[in-house]
């Protein structure tokens, strides 16, 4: 049974309603205007949360990719300017942290250096989450681990052996001995191939990590494999969420549109209502097809 984390006025685990994360990431490109568009589209769909990407563009773009060329929706720019476009500052957040608040909607980023960390403290956001890609940047992690807030990684593109040596730089619990850390199965290609979610890695990282509550975060084009993944015992659920999915940029093609959001959220509500709890027990619904329908023979003793 897991232990719950504390993540604002939810608790995350077992036997409770999944946390639903509706990931932003970049896909406002670069726009405030579409970032409150997809926060209130997530919130009408019954999304918990919203989540974007914070970078420090001169840490986290190789110097070798600073002046390649690339096609944007500012024209043809170095790669390195495209990214600092697409970043927040500290005024854009400050209106997206206002607007969330009035929603009622939680938000957090994943934070891909230690300098995002420390900036994204401003705002008080319930948890961090640690992208795949950041899942072997122990300096980092502690860094996340060091603000006391719950710390969500997701595995795409790691082995076991990195996922517990993630584990053991974070701990499981804050030093008040609360729990703080959550897991995401996940598998790093935008988007993914059903035959490589591997979605029984949630049940493995469950078995591994059995006072974690252990999620998803999806690629997939579809929305039947998240929908598994609650069936399987998934205690949060993230999936990238964009307002059209044929828009420019890395991340739309993997995205889900704001209708197909709010199907996913009905559909897993349903699912977890459906889940019962194992227990056999005949129904008051089936007395009466039970009285009719019920056939009773005896076998004959020899």
């Amino acid at each position: 049974m897991t232990a719950p984390v504390e993540i604002g006025n939810r608790a995350i685990g077992d036997s409770m309603p999944v946390y639903i994360i509706a990931e932003i990431g970049i896909n406002h490109n670069g726009s405030v205007a579409m970032a409150k568009q997809m926060i209130r589209g997530a919130r009408d769909a019954g999304a918990d949360a919203v989540k974007f990407q914070k970078r420090t563009p001169e840490l986290c773009v190789p110097k070798d990719q600073w002046n390649h060329e690339r096609d944007t929706p500012w024209g043809r720019i170095r790669y390195i300017e495209y990214r600092r476009l697409v970043e927040f500052g500290a005024d854009q957040y400050a209106e997206i942290d206002h607007y969330c608040r009035s929603l009622g909607i939680d938000w957090t980023a994943s934070c891909w250096d230690e300098p995002s960390v420390d900036f994204m403290e401003q705002f008080d956001p319930p948890f961090y989450k640690m992208a795949s890609a950041s899942l072997t940047d122990l300096c980092l992690l502690r860094r996340a681990r060091a603000t006391g807030r719950p710390v969500m990684i997701s595995t795409g593109m790691s082995t076991m052996e990195e996922i517990v040596a993630a584990v053991d730089v974070l701990g499981t619990r804050d030093r008040a001995g609360r729990p703080n850390l959550l897991i995401a199965h996940s598998t790093s290609t935008y988007p993914c191939k059903v035959e490589e979610l591997n979605l029984r890695m949630i049940d493995t990282l469950k078995r591994c990590y059995p006072e974690v509550p252990i999620g998803y975060s999806g690629h997939e084009t579809g929305l039947a494999p998240s929908m598994a993944a609650v069936a399987l015992g998934a205690s949060f659920l993230e999936r990238h969420v964009t307002l059209d999915r044929a828009m420019w940029g890395t991340d739309h093609a993997a995205s889900v549109e704001f209708v197909g959001l709010e199907r996913l959220i009905r559909d897993i509500r349903d699912i977890e209502q459906s889940l019962g709890d194992g227990v056999k027990r005949v129904y008051e619904s089936e007395l009466g097809p039970r009285q009719k329908l019920r056939r009773v023979r005896s076998v004959a003793v020899q």
